[in-house]
């Protein structure tokens, strides 16, 4: 089956690509092994220069790789040209500090464990292969790749099989920058054609950013084949509203948080818990601000909302609100898609949730938010940890007590107090439960895939 681009504004399909047959995955394989035996010496000045190179070219780029993401899965222009400067910007955090990160450790008295010299050194696994999704066509990629190249490894890119232009720019890209032609690959393959390259004894680990599904086989996989792996698997982020909150600027950001990248981010915020007395006051300006976003046409600079990626994706959301409404949800903007070509689908506030109604549990992954009154702060941390994801979380107070009950009790690997999620390369980021483990970014995510070795001299 070819792996297809569909411009997600129109259905139409811009160009499709053969996934790669046996033959040609055994060469990048062995390309890729070959090259880590060299790599992994190379010093971290070279693989800096030839990061900083990559950042360089993806800058004078930028325009250009926007407009194949935006035609791609159908981001607006503008996000996605704020995507590629982002990743510009991570690359060049990790040729900065990645020697820093992985300096060797040292034991501060050695003599305690009866030697002369004691530490811990990172050293590079060797082959990994990142299994990622579409919503960041080049953010999730870079944001594995920049820190595993920098740590020495090699990797193997199967991206999601409607961003293939997006995912042969990448090998592209580090290839022109200076990096060795088997340092980053991209396999054009299908998902059943994973498990094989996961259990070839050449792949050292794998990272996986989307669906739980998705992370469930290539956890399975890899369990069995006793490979390290790290999960990013979604999220249905809380975003608290406490009465001491600036209820007008929290209003303004909700919608940003639950309406960018069209709703389809992990890290959006979804599920809005307001205290009853502010209740009205957000729900009526978050409400407006939704109403108030423009729907149309990702190209458009004046676009604030664009398709949704798939047809598929369209339809997941249109069951989950379809069930709701049927449990006696009440739908407070938005709701019903336009008629026309393209996925759109319009941004959409549902109230009166109830435990029976599916968008309680689920992610909503799109621009649908719910929300919920709540009568005080127990309530509230009792909604935000009421689903199975726990990735990031959102807490408007200036009460110093409440955020530090937010802090220790929201159940989630990032807590944001009085502003919005979202990733940094200077920060950790992943989740826990059913939103995966193991972590991205900062110099935890330099070291998920090293082997910190020690070293005992006498």
């Amino acid at each position: 089956m070819a792996i297809r681009s569909v411009n997600p504004a129109t259905g139409a399909v811009v160009r499709a690509f053969e996934p790669l047959d046996a033959a040609q995955i055994e060469e990048r394989l062995s390309r890729a092994s070959a090259t880590f035996a060299t790599y992994r010496r190379t010093t971290f000045a070279q693989r800096a220069e030839w990061l900083r190179r990559a950042a360089d070219l993806l800058d004078a780029e930028l325009h250009d790789i926007a407009v194949t993401m935006t035609t791609e899965m159908g981001k607006t222009l503008r996000s996605a040209e704020a995507e590629a400067a982002k990743c510009a910007k991570g690359m060049r955090f990790y040729a900065e500090h990645a020697e820093g990160f992985l300096a060797d450790e040292p034991l501060s008295d050695p003599g305690v464990v009866g030697a002369k010299r004691a530490f811990g050194r990172y050293q590079p696994l060797g082959v990994v292969l990142a299994v990622m999704p579409w919503n960041f066509p080049l953010w999730q990629v870079v944001r594995f790749a920049a820190p595993a190249l920098m740590a020495g490894n090699v990797g193997l890119l199967k991206h999601a099989s409607n961003v293939p232009q997006c995912a042969l720019y990448l090998e592209d890209l580090f290839l022109r920058a200076g990096f060795p032609a088997g340092a980053f690959q991209t396999l054009l393959i299908g998902a059943g054609q994973v498990e094989g390259v996961l259990r070839d004894p050449r792949v050292a680990a794998a990272t996986v950013t989307g669906s739980e599904p998705a992370g469930q086989s290539v956890a399975s996989i890899c369990g069995h084949e006793i490979k390290k792996t790290v999960l990013e698997l979604g999220g249905s982020d809380a975003f608290v509203v406490m009465p001491s909150a600036d209820v007008e600027r929290a209003a303004s950001v909700a919608v940003t948080a639950r309406c960018q990248n069209n709703g389809q981010s992990c890290i959006a915020a979804k599920r809005f818990i307001v205290h009853e007395d502010v209740y009205d006051q957000f729900a009526q300006l978050f409400v407006d601000g939704m109403r108030a976003l423009k729907v149309g046409d990702p190209m458009d600079p004046g676009t604030d909302v664009g398709p949704l990626a798939t047809e598929g994706g369209r339809q997941d959301i249109e069951e989950l609100l379809a069930d709701a409404v049927k449990h006696g949800a009440s739908v407070l903007c938005g709701g019903t898609a336009p008629a026309g070509p393209g996925w759109f689908f319009p941004p959409t506030v549902v109230g009166d949730i109830t435990p029976d109604m599916r968008l309680h549990l689920e992610e909503a992954f799109g621009p649908l938010a719910t929300i919920y009154r709540v009568p005080d702060l127990d309530t509230a941390v009792e909604i935000a940890n009421a689903t199975t994801f726990g990735l990031g979380s959102n807490a408007w107070t200036t009460d110093p007590a409440e955020q530090e009950r937010f802090i220790t009790d929201l159940d989630a690997g990032a807590v944001f107090i009085n502003g919005m999620v979202t990733s940094h390369p200077e920060l950790p980021f992943g989740g826990v439960r059913r939103s995966g483990y193991g972590r991205e970014l900062s110099a935890v995510g330099i070291r998920e895939f090293c082997n910190l070795k020690t070293v005992w001299a006498a």
